[in-house]
């Protein structure tokens, strides 16, 4: 074959599919069927702490569940460069005490701490490097704790990866 010409056939990479994902709501057997079914293939946690507070949720503790997720044949990762700082969460604690709400009932996340979580940790993060990362032919995922997507920090994480790198994205609720 000459430079320049095609054989007609080529390799076409798949669109990057980035799933949401969180703890509250689910079982260990909710949750793995979610990423199943979603042909995920890695998940991302974006915890800062990697623990989940009582025993309803002992089976999202970092050990026990990336021993669970390699029982599934799903690749663990974690990236806490994405995760928001203490400051950051305490400052969305304060306006769901303003709201009556918790972290397993918020609904939204305030509008002060978007803009500083965007600015202070997600603008910092190489989301090139990120996205590059993460697989073509099957789905990664985002983890947190939040059983709603728009009530966390990886719904930011998502909304940057579907702007600037066409990403996908899944909202799974277990």
């Amino acid at each position: 074959m000459n430079a320049g010409e095609t054989s007609g056939y080529f390799v076409q990479m798949s669109k990057l599919v980035v799933a949401t994902i969180g703890v509250y709501g689910a079982s260990l057997g909710t949750f793995l069927d979610a990423l199943l079914g979603a042909d995920v293939t890695l998940l991302v946690d974006v915890r800062q702490r990697r623990g989940v507070r009582g025993r309803e949720y002992a089976w999202a503790n970092s050990l026990r569940l990336q021993a669970a997720l390699a029982d599934a044949s799903i690749e663990y990762r974690h990236h806490p460069e994405l995760a928001p700082t203490t400051e950051l969460r305490q400052l969305q604690y304060l306006e769901d005490d303003r709201l009556g709400e918790g972290k397993r009932s918020r609904t939204a996340l305030a509008p002060e701490y978007r803009r500083r979580y965007v600015e202070e940790v997600l603008d910092r993060v190489d989301m090139g490097a990120f996205a590059a990362s993460l697989p073509r032919q099957h789905a990664a995922a985002l983890l947190c704790v939040e059983r709603d997507a728009r009530a966390c920090h990886r719904s930011l994480i998502a909304e940057r990866l579907a702007r600037e790198h066409d990403a996908r994205i899944l909202d799974l609720l277990p």
